[in-house]
């Protein structure tokens, strides 16, 4: 399905705006899975980790704390990208798909509602990918069981609007570790397929069961399948690092348990598995592993500190590093989680590492987690089953901290660049103000583009003039006006001063 961006006059007409003259998963199976608000939004808020908003009092995410160190933060990208969940979720707040501003403002939250953790339900791995030329928003979502996930990958538009769904093939369901769109407009998913295997040489049974780790290249537009990988036709059970159990249909041994999957310079895919600590280049389309880094049969010697253990996200950084990020534990192997980069030496098959991030606070992750190289050198690192992402210069200096509420966190972190036009109208609510006149609340969920808003009231909700304005603050502007009304509506504007949308006329004391 082709996405479409509305004409300025067809998000004017759904937002509503009028002619007024003058005038923004702790415990996924194995891989177990802000707090900068406005003063309306603390002083509303019924909880430090939890958010509250007068004008949306249907949303309350977890909140964020972002602690910037050695000056002010570089200004791109200008938004951090998260999923901020937790299997089963015990924190605080409704988990959900999240923007943020880089001082943890709120500028997008979309609740699990539908969701629920308490079914096994969940959406993770949000992030900003290229659809048909388009910035697209895309995440999983589905039924986590048994430590991986089976459900659908999403492709929203700028205006979070689904465009796209992506299904697994030949049987399978779409697992939650990868969902990446290609150049060419293909979707490379995990999916994990139980298959027959001969497992006596980990004292299981030789008619046993596995799960192998799929790889699958979808045609979005089609959903055929261009491209099937599975671990079992490649690598033995014998290169598992993973304590066996199970082995039985009803109970398949996770011997590989793929997390992760990008394209290489050459075309190739890069194919991450967690349980054999390795990370494999696989020929496309033959099929081959071309090699294999880390792991019980690395065809790299591995120099000093450039083993991993139990790794997530690996990602080809040019044709010859690879960054990762290596969990080190459970069990534990390491004595602290750290993000790394590998240079690779395929000429003489040395595996130098070539910089290791790690926090001052020896954070270990037992699973999760994620390493974003960004094009001036800085790194951002999402700490897996932790509550913490954190950014570092290219030498490895802390400049930026993030942290949800305890027992919540993020599988993946991001940041990156996004425009988003809500379809939706502003939201206004308007209060008593004790000091006189009354207090107007305004948002908009997922609005990026808004530099001011101007407030309008009026005896009678047919007659309303313009009563203030004021710059956007965050996620909710506070704005004093001195008149009662008692009938109020904001109107959102650009940097350019035109109108993006109307709010409902509300009456003060009553949301809209």
């Amino acid at each position: 399905m082709e996405a479409r961006r509305l004409s300025r006059r067809e998000v004017l007409q759904r937002s509503g705006v009028a002619a007024i003259s003058g005038l923004t998963l702790a415990g996924i199976g194995r891989d177990v899975w802000p707090r900068s608000a406005s003063a309306a939004t603390q002083a509303s808020s019924g909880s430090s980790d939890v958010l509250h908003f007068v004008s949306r009092p249907d949303l309350s995410p977890p909140a964020v704390t972002i602690a910037h160190y050695g000056g002010t933060s570089p200004a791109n990208p200008p938004y951090f990208i998260l999923a901020p969940a937790g299997y089963p979720h015990t924190g605080p707040g409704v988990p959900g798909l999240m923007i943020l501003t880089l001082s943890g403002d709120l500028v997008w939250y979309a609740p699990n509602t539908g969701f629920p953790a308490s079914a096994g339900m969940a959406r993770v791995d949000l992030q900003v990918q290229s659809y048909q030329g388009q910035p697209v928003l895309t995440w999983w979502e589905g039924r986590v069981t048994s430590g991986y996930g089976e459900g659908t990958a999403v492709i929203a538009d700028s205006e979070y609007q689904t465009v796209a769904t992506v299904n697994a093939g030949n049987g399978l369901s779409a697992d939650l570790h990868e969902f990446v769109i290609t150049p060419q407009d293909t979707a490379l998913i995990t999916a994990y397929r139980p298959m027959p295997a001969n497992l006596s040489a980990l004292g299981g049974p030789a008619d046993g069961t596995a799960l192998s780790g799929t790889v699958q290249e979808i045609d979005i537009a089609s959903g055929q399948v261009l491209f099937q990988w599975d671990s079992l036709d490649y690598v033995p059970v014998t290169e598992t690092y993973q304590a066996f159990s199970g082995g039985t249909t009803a109970s398949p041994f996770d011997y590989f348990h793929i997390n992760s999957i990008a394209v290489t310079p050459d075309g190739d895919l890069l194919v991450s598995s967690r349980n054999t600590c390795a990370v494999y280049k696989v020929s496309r389309p033959g099929g081959d592993v071309v090699w294999r880094l880390g792991g019980k049969q690395s065809s790299f010697e591995m120099g000093p500190g450039a083993t991993f253990w139990w790794q997530h996200h690996a990602r080809p950084q040019g044709a010859n590093v690879v960054s990762l990020f290596d969990d080190g534990a459970s069990p534990q192997k390491e004595p602290q989680s750290r993000a790394i980069l590998l240079d690779l030496d395929t000429a003489s098959m040395q595996a130098t590492l070539l910089r290791s991030y790690t926090h001052p606070t020896p954070l270990l992750a037992a699973n999760q987690g994620s390493m974003q190289v960004l094009t001036d050198g800085r790194v951002l690192v999402g700490w897996g089953n932790l509550p913490y992402f954190s950014e570092f210069t290219q030498d490895g200096a802390l400049i930026m901290d993030g942290q949800f509420p305890v027992s919540d966190q993020s599988y993946r972190a991001f940041t990156q660049a996004w425009t988003g036009y809500p379809t939706d109208k502003p939201a206004v609510a308007a209060r008593v103000n004790e000091a006189g006149g009354s207090v107007v609340y305004a948002s908009w969920n997922g609005a990026t583009e808004v530099a001011s808003w101007t407030v309008l009231a009026g005896s009678t909700a047919s007659a309303l003039a313009k009563a203030g304005s004021q710059p956007y603050g965050n996620f909710e502007t506070a704005i004093t006006v001195n008149t009662d009304g008692p009938y109020f509506a904001v109107t959102a504007n650009d940097a350019g001063g035109v109108a993006l949308g109307q709010s409902d006329t509300v009456q003060r004391g009553v949301a809209s």
